[in-house]
């Protein structure tokens, strides 16, 4: 392994240690790649990808596996998400690099992810299992990182100040609710501000959109009990996305939105806006658009804060290099190296959004983040407004850091009346408030 890795040291790195070993008549074995050579080994193989000299790319992938695990320390699980990810773009164009993926990952990453039609019992029960699988993975996503609390808390209490004690009915439609996991602590609130004050609970109706009608059914049923337990009247409307595009929702808005008179309307956008994006953005203006016509009170937005978008697939390399390599950072340090979620986190759901960025290209690229600066732009061109978080809203955010994940490491930044969670000076989610 320490061999290989000499190979790829610099000529002066070579005469350096040849020096040495003049002087001590002993020749020194080499240590192992530090973080920042493994690093620059990854980039000058997604470079050599680029140039299309798979060849030689091909000749790095013995060193890099070499020195990566998914067992590892940050750097080697980091590494080894990458390679395969290298490892699925080479074998598209023919290039076999002898590097397995592991079968558990790809069943994942290539899973179909909307209920197969005229399907047999077999392939039905994969499909069970793995949504299960992203359904946990979800989950201790949300339980061992900040990141999703994170949005959804701030999120959340920018829909609380938007709408005025006392109104009777409040309709919120969610893009992509999944498992409905934001929504129980926005019934508390509620339950709790009109028990302070003279009015009835209002009436809460979630609009919730997914591509698996029986996920949105069990996550309806699940908030329906949880609201029944705080005495508040609620109603949930599932909206089945077609073939799991979310482009195919803009084309029937608003006439699949029921909207009652009298109604307080908020429309949540949590990780989903990017979903619109391909070479252009007039899907995602056409959507904005039709949103802005339903006038809603407010429009929440949580995006990740990072370019994996970028036309060239270098560009976007290294982007997604510098993003996840603070993920991984984080992870590393707040959780014990034996962890299953984090692991399960990494492989799974870190990993499947890892190959997207890196294998694949053209429409069937899904991972197309953008950083802040995208969304204030798109959102001001079709009239909205940003709405700046409020201190209340800061002091929530910073109590979950304190309480929840305690490490210096998590920073909370506030930019142009919107907040920020990264892991040191690294940026990694945003969350804005508009109407």
């Amino acid at each position: 392994m320490l061999g290989s890795w000499s190979q790829v040291q610099t000529q002066s790195q070579l005469m350096s240690s040849s020096n040495s070993h003049d002087r001590h008549q002993e020749e020194e074995t080499p240590g192992p790649p530090t973080a920042f050579h493994m690093r620059q080994l990854l980039v000058t193989c997604a470079d050599l990808i680029s140039q299309s000299d798979y060849s030689a790319a091909k000749r790095l992938f013995s060193i890099l596996s070499s020195n990566s695990s998914p067992y590892g320390d940050s750097t080697e699980r980091l590494v080894h998400q990458f390679i395969r990810a290298l490892s699925l773009r080479l074998n598209g164009h023919g290039i076999c690099t002898s590097i397995a993926p592991a079968a558990h990952v790809f069943n994942i990453n290539n899973m179909v992810t909307s209920r197969p039609c005229g399907t047999n019992d077999k392939m039905l029960i994969s499909y069970e299992s793995d949504q299960e699988t992203l359904r946990s993975c979800y989950l201790s996503l949300n339980k061992i990182t900040p990141f999703i609390r994170f949005c959804h808390l701030t999120a959340n209490q920018a829909i609380l100040e938007a709408i005025q004690v006392g109104q009777q009915a409040i309709h919120i439609i969610d893009f992509d609710i999944m498992h409905g996991v934001q929504w129980p602590p926005l019934m508390q609130a509620l339950a709790e501000r009109s028990n302070n004050s003279l009015h009835p609970p209002p009436m809460l109706r979630i609009t919730g959109t997914g591509h698996d009608l029986n996920v949105l059914h069990r996550t309806g049923d699940r908030l329906l009990k949880f609201a029944q337990s705080l005495g508040l009247r609620f109603h949930f409307h599932p909206l089945l996305l077609l073939n799991n595009d979310p482009t195919s929702l803009a084309h029937y808005l608003p006439s699949a939105i029921t909207l009652l008179p009298d109604e307080a309307l908020a429309v949540n956008c949590v990780s989903y806006l990017h979903r619109f994006l391909k070479d252009d953005s007039r899907e995602l203006l056409l959507f904005l658009h039709k949103i802005k016509a339903l006038n809603p009170k407010v429009v929440t937005v949580a995006e990740r804060e990072a370019n994996h978008n970028h036309p060239l697939f270098l560009q976007r390399f290294l982007e997604a290099l510098d993003h996840y390599t603070a993920l991984f950072d984080s992870l590393e340090a707040t959780l014990p190296p034996n962890s299953r979620e984090r692991l399960a986190v990494e492989q799974i759901w870190f990993g499947r959004e890892i190959m997207d960025i890196v294998a694949a290209e053209g429409e069937g690229r899904r991972e197309r983040h953008q950083k802040f600066e995208t969304w204030e732009m798109m959102l001001k061109s079709v009239g909205f407004i940003k709405v700046p978080l409020s201190p209340f809203a800061l002091s929530q955010a910073k109590l979950l850091l304190r309480l929840h994940y305690p490490s210096d490491g998590y920073q909370l930044q506030i930019l142009n009346n919107s907040f920020f969670l990264g892991w040191q000076n690294h940026s990694l989610f945003s969350v804005s408030s508009w109407n």
